[in-house]
């Protein structure tokens, strides 16, 4: 042994250094990535001996949301900007390309002026990513492979602040917060469909595994609007412990998880019957809700206690991650 690799591994021990290797031989089951808004970094989570293994700067500023490559090769984060959405701070005008095996930035893309870029899709049959531009009313789409915007799509509304796409690829729904509504977007027309009235403000959404339902808060009102998206109506309301935020589905259609900031709670809905069947604690501020692909483990990220709540689909149990301070948006790197 070489007294290079020595030191590297008594600082690796000591817990001061995290090599590339490390993290790549850690993801061989994949990676939990976290956006932790308030260390303005992306954080690298190990499943398995659950902790956070890395960080990696993601230029600087603040990003709310991730999205990982369908290789599990590089990281997408859109700096947002130090504000919230409808407040007063900077705007946003880049989206940050991430080496998950190098732990680093290695491009950055511009979008040419401040549009507040928040939340990144991956489109399930096309490849292409799709990036809500808030101040611009649109969607970006970017080829991942070139790092080039390819197009835009209009929502026809303010605050389009999260997107979910259908599981065939040809639409998306956007939560537009201040207006309360829902645009649905022809993805290959590149258009507007139609703009759908939810409630006076809403936040999140999530589109079922049949890509049946399109599911979004009331932040104004403990209950959670069900769209159908035959007809582009809000079908029912799901009534809620408290005022919803993040949701997401299993992939076997079976559960609905809500997240309840204003409880720091977790609400599990049966889809079949489109009813609470029960709560989960969970530490304060739950925000983003992600499944991972296997369907066994929920992650909830609790942005005011720093950490990431793992859940046990099979028993609803709760293991606790550390995570970064704000942590908010999930992504999972295969």
């Amino acid at each position: 042994m070489t007294m290079t690799w020595f030191l590297a591994l008594t600082l690796i021990f000591a817990g001061l250094l995290t090599p590339a290797s490390a993290a790549r031989s850690s993801s061989s089951t994949g990676l939990l990535l976290v956006a932790n808004k308030g260390d303005q970094t992306l954080g690298l989570i190990d499943p398995t001996a659950g902790r956070q293994v890395a960080t990696i700067v993601a230029g600087g500023v603040t990003g709310h949301e991730v999205a990982a490559s369908p290789d599990g090769r590089r990281a997408f984060v859109p700096i947002y900007g130090n504000s919230g959405v409808g407040m007063p701070g900077t705007d946003g005008s880049t989206l940050a390309v991430i080496d998950l095996g190098e732990h680093k930035l290695i491009h950055t893309i511009d979008f040419g002026h401040g549009v507040r870029p928040h939340c990144a899709v991956f489109g399930p049959k096309d490849g292409l990513l799709y990036v809500t531009t808030e101040l611009d009313k649109s969607v970006t789409i970017i080829d991942p492979q070139t790092l080039k915007i390819v197009g835009t799509i209009p929502t026809g509304q303010t605050e389009s602040h999260m997107l979910a796409i259908s599981p065939d690829g040809r639409k998306g729904y956007t939560a537009n917060v201040g207006p309360g509504t829902v645009s649905v977007l022809d993805l290959a027309e590149r258009k507007t469909f139609t703009v759908i009235p939810v409630a006076g403000h809403v936040q999140r959404i999530s589109v079922s595994p049949d890509g049946h339902w399109a599911f979004t808060s009331d932040t104004e009102k403990a209950r959670l609007a069900v769209i159908d998206t035959a007809t582009n109506k809000v079908d029912r309301w799901i009534e809620l412990p408290g005022t919803g935020y993040g949701t997401a589905p299993t992939p076997d259609g079976k559960w609905l998880l809500v997240a309840i900031p204003s409880a720091n709670e977790v609400a599990v809905v049966d889809i079949a019957t489109m009813r609470v069947m029960r709560t989960i604690k969970v530490p304060s501020s739950p925000q983003e809700v992600l499944i991972r692909p296997n369907g066994r483990v929920a992650y909830v990220s609790c942005s005011d206690s720093h950490q990431i709540a793992a859940i046990q689909i099979n028993d609803w149990s709760v293991k606790l991650v550390e995570a970064g301070r704000g942590a908010d948006g999930l992504a999972w790197a295969k």
